[in-house]
């Protein structure tokens, strides 16, 4: 967590960064206090500069001509386009906080965020997803891993979300998972008899043999070697470590889970809305790419199979 009172900036603007951190966290973003924090890390390297570079300190003698400065100087430091455009988003919002609580000229109106081309996500092929469920289970932890690949796939779960079930979170009776989100939402995702029937053994076979301190147990579903939940890093890990060994070459994460299961399900039939619900997508627009993947399949097949393509 950013101290502001320990950073190098001017009193005035420490001041002014105290005020707006507050105004993030309880009025303006009702956010998770990750999102406020990059928010207040954004706003404290821009006004880094402007004291270093522009000398000026304080964030209310801005002008417009200093932030196309700091983003020229962003472009040229190789920063990503995507950091710069989360960059953007967070200096108009502070420069509208500024306007309206001290009355002065919004000077990042005119300030247009550029345009990204979205890239399209690694999807693994479903004989590649096989491939990669398909373990040799010998110990505790292969269980474990088994539920959790199993888990992942059937219902395109983040890995924050994976990470942080909690014991009664996944149902096999009634075979769904209740899990919590973006901004604290929660929703409930089908996951079908096979993902329930592997956590089913792990939960009551397995789980037990990974608790240290017996005396000391935590309802977390899935537990690291200390018997405690097991990291998000710790798991992306151990799906490399997999993908390595199976031989797929592709660039993979945790996330490749979660958009194959998205890919899959829209190639199958799966109505859009539904993904978007399943994968607690706030905005349709979000859960759109995966048409983009269909139409560039479907321009690949054209090329490669059309006698005039």
């Amino acid at each position: 967590m950013i101290k502001i009172d320990n950073l190098k900036l001017s009193k005035k603007n420490k001041d002014i960064l105290s005020e707006y951190k507050i105004e993030l966290t309880a009025i303006k973003l009702k956010k998770i206090d990750t999102t406020v924090e990059s928010y207040i890390e954004d706003i404290y390297k821009y006004l880094e500069y402007i004291e270093e570079k522009k000398h000026i300190n304080s964030a209310l003698n801005i002008k417009e001509e200093d932030i196309i400065d700091y983003l020229t100087y962003l472009d040229k430091n190789n920063y990503e386009k995507t950091s710069i455009v989360r960059k953007i988003v967070s200096i108009k919002l502070f420069h509208k906080y500024l306007s309206e609580k001290y009355h002065i000229e919004d000077i990042s109106i005119k300030i247009d965020k550029p345009r990204v081309r979205r890239k399209l996500p690694n999807i693994l092929s479903i004989e590649e997803v096989d491939n990669l469920l398909d373990i040799e289970l010998h110990t505790a932890f292969d269980y474990r891993t088994k539920a959790m690949l199993e888990l992942m796939y059937a219902s395109g779960l983040r890995v924050s979300e994976l990470v942080n079930l909690q014991l009664n979170d996944v149902d096999t009776e009634l075979e769904v998972v209740r899990c919590t989100g973006k901004g604290n939402k929660e929703r409930i995702v089908p996951i079908g008899e096979i993902a329930s029937k592997w956590v089913r053994i792990y939960k009551d076979n397995y789980r037990s043999n990974l608790i240290k301190n017996k005396c000391n147990k935590n309802n977390y579903l899935f537990l690291n070697n200390h018997g405690k939940v097991i990291s998000r890093s710790g798991f992306f890990k151990i799906l490399k470590d997999i993908a390595y060994k199976k031989g797929i070459n592709k660039t993979i994460s945790p996330h490749t889970l979660r958009h194959s299961f998205a890919s899959h399900m829209l190639n199958n039939g799966a109505d859009l809305r539904s993904i978007q619900e399943m994968l607690g997508h706030a905005d349709i627009s979000t859960t759109g790419i995966y048409l983009h993947i269909n139409n560039e399949n479907l321009k690949k097949d054209y090329l490669e199979h059309h006698p005039r393509s």
